[in-house]
């Protein structure tokens, strides 16, 4: 399954895989606990393949950092748990994109990519490849 039918909520945890749209919304049902939600159009919802981080240079789509994860990893889940503290969190993330910008990446979005690695690699979805061009570089 690829990143664009993973959704982030607003308000909720961990990440839900859409299911069908309906007239209001959506249903989605969520990798943690496997329980279908109805959201609305009036929830914040992002979509996992829309997602970057920003660099020095650029805009790095989620999916590329969670490839650099991948292959730091081996393929296994990270060596780092979202809750570990500030410094370590930031240290293990320089190791991975060493360009990242500090200033607009905060400790926060660096445990969400954990999180999100993680929960994505025990629900068995492990292809962060590109699978269509959708490279929208947006100036």
């Amino acid at each position: 399954m690829s990143l664009d039918k993973i959704l982030s909520i607003g308000g909720k945890p961990g990440l839900y895989r859409l299911l069908t749209q309906t007239r209001t919304g959506f249903v989605a049902e969520s990798l943690l606990d496997k329980k279908r939600v109805s959201v609305g159009a009036h929830n914040n919802v992002s979509v996992l393949s829309e997602i970057a981080i920003y660099t020095l240079e650029e805009e790095l789509p989620l999916r590329q950092v969670f490839q650099k994860i991948q292959v730091k990893e081996k393929g296994g889940k990270t060596s780092v748990g979202h809750k570990a503290e500030k410094i370590v969190l930031e240290e293990y993330f320089f190791e991975i994109l060493p360009n990242y910008d500090e200033d607009r990446v905060y400790a926060s979005d660096i445990k969400k990519v954990i999180q999100w690695y993680n929960l994505l690699h025990d629900n068995g979805i492990a292809d962060f490849s590109d699978d269509e061009e959708n490279s929208s570089e947006e100036e």
